[in-house]
């Protein structure tokens, strides 16, 4: 009597995936600075003390140092003005040891983020929020990519799955992960569907989807009767459990049955978003010299 035995997906490994591509960063920084004489220097600003930025900022400094590029973290009160946060990203901007300036958010309510997005240079702008670097997105003709899906797209890269003529959906519409997704598979020739909070029949578009990819913030939300079989699954979601437990917007568990490959969370995406920020900062080094001979 045979039994049906269930498979599992083969697990993306964004963190091993993440040390190859900084091998390469390391390696060309090291190039860069035998070249020029000049490190690749990134400034992170952070406004306030809220926990989760303060973690992320100590990774993005580490990862800077771990490749060799010059870093700088500028603490600011929670009570800063807006004029306080504009001049010191004024200064940054004139400063030629600074190739890239990262505000991280979400800042505080009185301060507001498009005005703050608005005053970095688009050259310097390495999380690719600007205005000036968000239309060449959607032209195809960028210098930067938003760092999640940059992430994203090398790891399908990295992992040898195709995109061209493939069903592909989006879950979530955000100007920082959805909304660029969905360009960057449409540049490589996928078929895209955006899904988000008013979409219905949400499970019947789900399934028809060949790369399937989400980011929504709501903790197990893609479930495996939501996925096709033998779908790409890419998890953006990074959520904590009442039992204090990472989880993505996926159901690992049951989706992994059905997909043939799926990120984890953590060690999926995360690794590679930090890593396409060392990738922007460098390429702004590169660019900045570029200009300067």
């Amino acid at each position: 009597m045979s039994r049906t035995v269930k498979t599992m997906a083969k697990i993306i490994d964004g963190k091993r995936i993440a040390e190859e591509v900084r091998e390469n960063i390391a390696s060309r920084a090291a190039d860069f600075y035998g070249k020029y004489g000049i490190k690749p220097g990134l400034a992170v600003i952070i406004v306030g003390d809220d926990p989760a930025s303060a973690v992320y900022v100590r990774n993005k400094k580490k990862a800077c140092e771990q490749v060799g590029f010059y870093s700088e973290v500028h603490e600011m009160s929670a009570d800063a003005t807006m004029e306080e946060l504009l001049e010191k990203i004024r200064a940054l901007s004139c400063d030629e040891k600074i190739h890239g300036i990262l505000v991280q958010l979400p800042l505080p309510g009185h301060l507001d983020e498009n005005r703050v997005i608005a005053a970095i240079p688009p050259e310097k702008d390495v999380d690719a929020f600007h205005v000036q670097n968000t239309g060449k997105i959607m032209l195809g003709k960028y210098d930067f990519l938003p760092c999640t899906p940059a992430g994203i797209m090398k790891m399908l890269e990295h992992e040898n799955i195709g995109i061209e003529g493939r069903e592909c959906v989006v879950v979530g519409r955000s100007n920082i992960v959805g909304k660029p997704m969905a360009m960057l598979l449409l540049h490589a020739n996928g078929t895209v569907t955006i899904c988000h909070s008013k979409t219905r029949n949400l499970a019947e578009i789900t399934k028809r989807a060949d790369i399937l990819v989400v980011a929504v913030g709501k903790a197990d939300f893609i479930t495996g009767d939501m996925v096709k079989d033998g779908a790409v699954v890419i998890d953006v979601g990074m959520n904590r459990r009442e039992d204090g437990k990472l989880t993505g917007d996926v159901d690992f568990e049951s989706v992994s049955e059905k997909a043939s490959a799926i990120t984890p969370v953590p060690g999926g995406v995360g690794p590679m978003t930090i890593t396409m920020l060392l990738e922007n900062t460098l390429t702004a080094a590169e660019l900045a010299v570029k200009q300067q001979r």
